[in-house]
């Protein structure tokens, strides 16, 4: 890992999206500045909830889906978030237990907690590196990540609630083509991505609010969310709205409270 003092290094003078996130999945470890900045969303849209226990479910259920059915074993999270069990690496290797996964995140705090993300089983291999989606090339470059996946084989990239953070400016197109590029064929897109489609009065104050708090973001619509997965073979049901995404039981919410466009491919 990197930058092993990276704790002095958290700002905690203004509001950061993976703790507002934490706050939202009833987790602990963010700061006041963090939780009024997410209690002003949830002012906003009450749903905020609601979509980020639905975006956990869906990683949950494409990771199970990609180990039990497509014989992936290695896994790139990308932009990770605090640890929150059960872990992306804890539902692989439940499934299959050599899976290997890299996990990567831009936000100190997050290296803080890397312990939780490499707790392992003896099979398999995880690891946590401090990077940033907008540098691909830094990022797949990375030593850490060389010594636990092999590129010649498939991987799945996981890009879950990160790229609505990556605005029109910063090629977020781009960004996941560089990436997938990189990976053989086999390997797999999963990717969810908050969108104002059912909301947009509601979803334009809630990108005042990031944006305000200097975090830009830009929720897309599911036409724009469906070109990240260009040139691949998308699973049943396709872009979905995360709930109900291969659901476990019955969907209960409604698709104004989730807010959230899913979608798994598999690269030729």
């Amino acid at each position: 890992m990197t930058n092993t003092n990276a704790a002095r290094d958290i700002d905690t003078s203004r509001p950061h999206s993976a703790r507002m996130y934490d706050y939202y999945l009833g987790g602990k470890d963010h700061f006041d500045v963090d939780k009024k900045a997410a209690e002003t969303v949830a002012a906003a849209y009450p749903g905020i909830f609601v979509c980020a226990r639905e975006n956990r479910a869906f990683m949950h259920r494409a990771t199970r889906v990609l180990a039990q059915e497509h014989g992936i074993r290695q896994w790139l999270d990308i932009g990770t978030g605090i640890p929150t069990e059960p872990n992306l690496h804890q539902v692989a290797q439940s499934v299959v237990p050599d899976a290997r996964v890299v996990y990567a995140d831009n936000d100190p705090l997050v290296l803080k907690y890397a312990e939780r993300l490499m707790r392992s089983t003896p099979q398999g291999r995880t690891t946590y590196i401090e990077a940033d989606v907008n540098d691909p090339g830094s990022l797949l470059g990375a030593p850490e990540l060389a010594g636990v996946l092999d590129l010649d084989r498939p991987v799945a990239l996981s890009l879950n609630a990160l790229m609505h953070f990556v605005t029109d400016a910063q090629d977020p197109y781009g960004i996941v083509h560089r990436l997938l590029a990189a990976l053989p064929s086999g390997s797999a897109l999963a990717l969810s991505h908050c969108t104002p489609d059912f909301d947009p009065a509601t979803w334009q104050k809630v990108t005042d609010i990031y944006t305000g708090a200097g975090t830009p973001v830009r929720f897309r619509s599911r036409e724009d969310v469906a070109r990240f997965f260009d040139g691949l073979d998308l699973l049943d049901p396709g872009i979905s709205v995360g709930h109900r995404w291969r659901p476990d039981g019955v969907p209960t919410a409604t698709d104004a409270e989730v807010s959230l466009w899913t979608g798994v491919g598999i690269k030729p």
